[in-house]
């Protein structure tokens, strides 16, 4: 049956329709307002947005401008809206809110249509670019019902107050760079262009960016890694989209629908990259100097590392780092094929001293042992743990692999891996080129190069010699090269001799450098004593314990690989010591100047001293134990250097110099007592030289580096008085014999 109702009944149902309306839309106005004076919560202020907080990554920048690295809690990278290709722009626009250039923050009749759609079953996203910034900024998405409705009121009152303060440009270009691209914790989309495509964001092609911003709304399910089906599924509805909003043709459209997804995927992870060593070591030393400088932002608080985008300057060649690496890894591969070979169907238990000890160091060293102990495990539990196979993930010269062993035999495993650091460092300026501190960051996290020490062998007997120079001795004076015992505070050493001990009689003493004699060198501490060369060793640089015994003449200190580059360094650069630099300045995300690194420097010998040794080093390479240089690997011009190999060939060294370049290598196991048993494959001519060998061809390979092949080490402005050729020198000294006969003495 139908009711019809009156007039006045009908105005008065109208009425009431219209008293909701009008009181659900006061009550809309009203909770608006309510959350746009913080109630439900506080909101960001002017200065917020001004300002807005997001978590940007600092970046390592190389001395040819190129970036090293980052330090990221997030891996955000800031942009401006000229270094976005107009591709990404409008394939967001086109698939996220074609109607961006005409709202105010709040699209409302999306919002409709949306709330329609999703009545229906179709599920719809309905936030505009400005609201979802807003969410980027300032909060994260609840998964909580009331929570979310409550945080898409701040939205919409952030989006209106975004919208008031910033133009559309500066909206969409801080959405672009706080939105997350997935793999590797990626956000913002010069972090995606890169990790994705290995380029730059104003270069991405419309196929590239409509891959990217197709990833916007699920960077998971979208991932070109993980699902590549669903990533082309979706970069082609947002091809489609670019179509229908006219930023491309139907025929540019196929075109790129048609094509692959066309990855060139460089992941940045703290574990990955150049220079992983060097820039753990950094991250301290600019933690370090954020802290001691007392260094504060505009609000007070201290600067994060991780999140403020700070930039810093390094003195590190991007392109010097890469051969260094490879040179590393060329050369270990067949070193480490070697050591296997060479230990092959031997027992460490009965060959290696105390080697039980040494597991159980190892065991307990580990990152498993820790976290078993964490866990509250007993020792007993402990061992049976790492004697149950499990599934490891082992580091290799031909990459990481997946097996399944047990935890004690990958101990095993890992001290019979060959350990490699090297460093490269300008002499004259003290810059730091290339920074190899192991072989593997990911899974053998201690570095080196400066963190280790390890005892320097023959590469210290340099600096005895250059005592013995400056005190007026020449390269070609001659010794009898036989066992000498020198007094030390009444007590007697001598030193034993070496595998190259091969020459007899009288030797000069360059020669007994190049070919590393033991008893000459001793001759030599005895002449100058031990407390001066102990002197020059500190005064070069060497920062570690050098005590004034007669040994160190023979490197039995230990010192780290960057002081003992640093220390070469004085030969080529005419005695002076120049502070190794790697850290130049430090600026924050707007270019402000927080530190500015000045380096020290040194006078440690004269260079007159300093001329003489690099004659003499150049003898080691021309016909002494760095003959491989010229012979196998064919580098002929002005170079010199010196192998170092400690006792039982526990530390292979070779620390080279060039008028240009000071490059320190050093190879050996974890533990001392795993080496090379003999001394023909475990001197540093073997298993440190070749390493700075292919390196230096790398180089000079690249002439754009500046690395000259054609320049000698520069005589002293004053001129030498010490006689380098020795067949003059020989002449000199008959001369002056017959003076004094003739003179009775």
């Amino acid at each position: 049956m139908i009711v019809k109702l009156s007039k006045p009944e009908i105005r008065s149902y109208n009425w009431l329709i219209w008293k909701i309306a009008l009181g659900c839309l006061a009550f809309f106005i009203l909770i608006i307002a309510l959350t746009a004076f913080g109630v439900f919560g506080p909101l960001p202020s002017f200065r917020d947005l001004e300002n807005p907080k997001s978590n940007q990554a600092s970046e390592i920048m190389s001395s040819d401008k190129k970036i090293l690295g980052k330090y990221y809690v997030q891996n955000r990278s800031n942009v401006s809206y000229s270094q976005i290709s107009p591709n990404v722009i409008h394939a967001l626009v086109a698939t996220e809110d074609n109607r961006f250039y005409n709202h105010s923050g709040i699209d409302f009749g999306r919002a409709f249509t949306i709330i329609f759609y999703n009545l229906i079953g179709k599920k719809q996203g309905g936030s505009t670019i400005t609201q979802q910034l807003a969410l980027n900024l300032f909060s994260e998405r609840s998964h909580d019902r009331l929570t979310r409705i409550r945080q898409k009121l701040q939205e919409w009152v952030i989006a209106v107050r975004l919208e008031r303060n910033y133009t559309k440009e500066e909206i969409i270009t801080m959405y672009l760079n706080t939105v997350d691209f997935g793999a590797y914790n990626t956000f913002g989309i010069s972090s995606a262009a890169a990790t994705y495509f290995n380029t730059t964001p104003d270069k991405l092609t419309p196929d590239q960016a409509a891959l990217l911003i197709g990833m916007v709304n699920g960077p998971g399910i979208y991932s070109p890694i993980r699902h590549p089906e669903n990533a082309i599924t979706r970069r082609n509805f947002v091809l489609r989209r670019m179509t229908e909003e006219g930023y491309l043709s139907d025929g540019q459209a196929e075109e790129y629908k048609s094509k692959s997804l066309g990855l060139n995927f460089h992941p940045s992870d703290h574990n990955e990259g150049l220079a992983t060593y060097f820039r753990s070591v950094l991250k301290k030393d600019v933690q370090r100097i954020l802290n001691e400088q007392d260094l504060h932002k505009s609000d007070g608080t201290p600067y994060d590392l991780d999140r403020d985008g700070l930039k810093i300057y390094t003195t590190l060649n991007y392109t010097m780092q890469q051969y260094a690496e490879e040179a590393q890894k060329e050369y270990m591969k067949q070193l480490q094929q070697q050591f296997n070979q060479h230990w092959r169907g031997r027992s460490l238990w009965k060959s290696v001293p105390d080697f039980g000890m040494l597991m159980d160091q190892g065991m307990k060293r580990s990152d498993r042992y820790k976290s078993l102990k964490q866990q509250g495990k007993s020792d007993e539990e402990i061992r049976q743990d790492f004697n149950t196979p499990t599934s490891m993930n082992l580091f290799t010269w031909h990459g990481n692999i997946d097996t399944t062993m047990k935890p004690v035999d990958s101990v095993v495993y890992c001290k019979m891996l060959l350990r490699n650091a090297m460093m490269s460092m300008d002499p004259t300026t003290g810059y730091v080129k290339a920074w190899v501190g192991g072989i593997n960051y990911e899974h053998f996290k201690y570095d080196q190069v400066k963190m280790g020490t390890r005892q320097v062998g023959s590469t210290a007997k340099p600096f005895t010699y250059s005592v013995a120079i400056e005190n007026g001795f020449s390269p070609c004076m001659q010794v009898n090269n036989v066992p000498d015992t020198i007094y030390n505070y009444g007590k007697p050493w001598a030193p034993g001799s070496n595998p190259s001990e091969t020459v007899h009689g009288m030797i000069t003493l360059r020669k007994a450098l190049a070919r590393s004699q033991n008893w000459v060198t001793a001759h030599v501490m005895k002449e100058v004593t031990p407390q001066p060369v102990a002197d020059l060793i500190k005064k070069m640089g060497v920062t570690s314990n050098v005590p004034a015994y007669p040994s160190i003449c023979l490197g039995t200190f230990d010192a780290s690989l960057y002081d003992m580059t640093g220390a070469y360094g004085v030969f080529a650069n005419e005695g002076l010591w120049t502070e190794p630099t790697y850290l130049l300045r430090i600026e924050d995300k707007n270019g402000n100047l927080l530190y500015d690194h000045k380096a020290r420097v040194v006078q440690a010998m004269n260079p007159q001293t300093a001329y003489v040794m690099t004659y003499m080093l150049k003898g080691v390479v021309d016909e002494g134990t760095g003959w491989r240089l010229r012979s196998k690997y064919g580098l002929r011009n002005p170079i010199g250097g010196k192998t170092g190999t400690t006792q039982n060939n526990s530390d292979g060294w070779f620390i080279g110099i060039t008028p240009q370049l000071v490059t320190g290598v050093w190879t050996g196991c974890e533990d001392r007592a795993i080496h090379f048993r003999s001394t023909n494959l475990g001197e540093g001519a073997n298993s440190a030289l070749p390493v700075f060998a292919l390196y230096m061809k790398k180089i000079y390979a690249n002439p754009s580096l500046g690395i000259k092949q054609n320049i000698d080490f520069a005589q002293p402005k004053s001129g030498i008085n010490v006689t380098l050729d020795c067949n003059a020198y020989g002449q000199q000294q008959q001369e002056t014999a017959e003076v004094d006969n003739k003179l009775g003495f």
